[in-house]
């Protein structure tokens, strides 16, 4: 996906002066030794920070080599002042963590990095200085190793938002105030957007008709699809809406090195440009270009954040109804490892947004049942409101998660784990049976209680914990997770 950052990660290790300085040093270069043997390459600067002219230096030297990610390690004690100032003068995300002891003698070999770590937190706080330090920061060379590899879903999504921008084509359906969207959250972390009408972009959509390149992607559109399984009819109208928004990213970046959008899709969209967008915006979620459903500019926001964690593409998904309790008798309770009850259980779903490659085998461009009813004469075949990308979502497990501004402008978030389970829906769209550990209580106390939206970004796989610690680093005080059973909700009812 080349619309996601790649991360070169460094390290630069720091040495209180009063400590020996090979001390650091050789624990540097254990760390980096246990990053090669995972497989992750770490450039390990060769200057040592001592004081702030070192400090100056080795930012000099890791930006020299290209790195954008930085680990500032404390091999003992380390100085307060320029081993912060890292985080200051370095133009990418820190991670600060510290050396374990155990690797020489208690006497001229002890670093006492545990101790330098407080100073280091308590000064970052002072200089009002953003630093990512794991839950547990200190470690052996191994240990650390992990704690690096681990960093750097986190920073491939900081240095992504900083670099983004959210393109829009709206305004938003009539009643989905669920997408209300207040832009201060955007600008506070970093986020560019350009707001554009749904005219804007149907008058560049009628600018790309007979673009040479229409025939190369309606090929690879019947490629992905297989025979059978699209509208041949339909795929000029498809690829030409294909590469006017691509060439809208392009041509709209600006200053930005990345671009997600936000589009309007319904009522008018289909009768105008005679398709419904849902098949092409799967296919740009697949090069990791996300297209939210209804202008949803944070869901939009949501679905990168989700593609540089996971560093695969994701989905926008309804939160969407509940699984018939017939359906949960025969095919659900009691037969997977977690006992889920019926209310841990509900079906998300969109009307052919996700990627193919996400969706079982019985995935095919269809139309989309709703607005046929409500845009086509009653009994006709479905014509303009063909181009929907439908199939059961493929088992597995997710991580369905969610950041949003409030109307007053505060961002707030919720993470939580689960899986697509192996059930038949039965049902039309892009849609899955969805299982999260007390969903119901979640649903209650996070979901409907704090206002969020019904849409939620959906990665594939278990990122939670990726996920959580990023959105503490971009300053998120409430972020809400499925609590397990004995954790009471603030506002759950302890007698009920």
């Amino acid at each position: 996906m080349t619309n996601i950052p790649q991360v070169k990660l460094g390290i630069v290790a720091v040495s209180r002066d009063c400590f020996p300085i090979g001390l650091s040093q050789s624990r540097r270069a254990a760390v980096v030794a246990a990053c090669a043997q995972k497989g992750l390459e770490v450039y390990e600067a060769q200057t040592t920070v001592e004081n702030e002219k070192d400090m100056l230096a080795a930012v000099e030297e890791v930006t020299k080599a290209g790195c954008n990610a930085l680990t500032v390690f404390l091999g003992n004690f380390g100085p307060e002042t320029p081993e912060t100032l890292i985080a200051k003068y370095f133009d990418g995300p820190c991670m600060f963590v510290a050396a374990a002891e155990g690797d020489g003698d208690l006497i001229n070999g002890r670093g006492d990095a545990y101790c330098g770590m407080l100073n280091c937190s308590y000064n970052l706080g002072l200089r009002g200085l953003t630093g990512y330090i794991p839950e547990y920061p200190v470690g052996t060379a191994q240990e650390l190793a992990d704690k690096m590899e681990e960093f750097v879903p986190i920073a491939r999504a900081i240095i992504g938002i900083k670099n983004l921008k959210i393109i829009t084509f709206g305004p938003r359906p009539q009643d989905f105030f669920a997408c209300n969207a207040p832009i201060q959250g955007l600008y506070d972390l970093g986020v560019e957007i350009e707001e554009n009408s749904e005219l804007d972009l149907l008058v560049s959509y009628k600018e790309h008709a007979k673009d040479p390149r229409i025939p190369d992607v309606c090929a690879d559109m019947a490629r992905e699809m297989g025979e059978g399984k699209y509208y041949p009819d339909m795929l000029e109208r498809m690829a030409q809406f294909e590469l006017t928004l691509l060439d809208w990213a392009e041509n709209h970046k600006g200053s930005r090195q990345y671009v997600a959008f936000a589009d309007k899709c319904w009522p008018a969209f289909p009768s105008q440009f005679g398709f419904e967008p849902c098949y092409v915006n799967s296919r740009l979620a697949t090069r990791g270009i996300p297209v939210a459903c209804e202008v949803d500019i944070y869901g939009a926001l949501s679905e990168y954040i989700g593609m540089c964690v996971s560093g695969d593409t994701v989905t926008l998904l309804d939160i969407n109804n509940s699984v018939p309790a017939s359906m949960y008798e025969a095919q659900i309770k009691g037969k997977f490892g977690y006992d889920y009850q019926l209310t841990d259980t509900f079906m998300g779903f969109h009307c052919g947004n996700t990627p193919s490659c996400k969706l079982c085998a019985d995935r095919a461009v269809k139309y989309q049942l709703i607005q046929h009813r409500l845009l086509e004469p009653a009994g006709s075949d479905p014509d303009f409101t063909r181009g929907t990308l439908e199939g059961d979502i493929a088992p597995g497990e997710i991580t369905f998660f969610r950041l949003q501004s409030t109307s007053d402008g505060k961002l707030r978030s919720y993470v939580a784990e689960g899986e697509v389970l192996p059930v038949p829906t039965c049902s039309f769209g892009g849609i899955g049976v969805f299982a999260i550990p007390e969903m119901g209580r979640f649903y209650r106390h996070v979901l409907i209680e704090k206002r969020y939206p019904h849409h939620g970004a959906v990665a594939f796989g278990h990122h939670g914990k990726a996920l959580f610690e990023l959105f503490k680093l971009l300053g998120v005080q409430d972020i809400g997770f499925n609590q397990p059973k004995g954790m009471l909700y603030k506002t759950e009812n302890p007698f009920a």
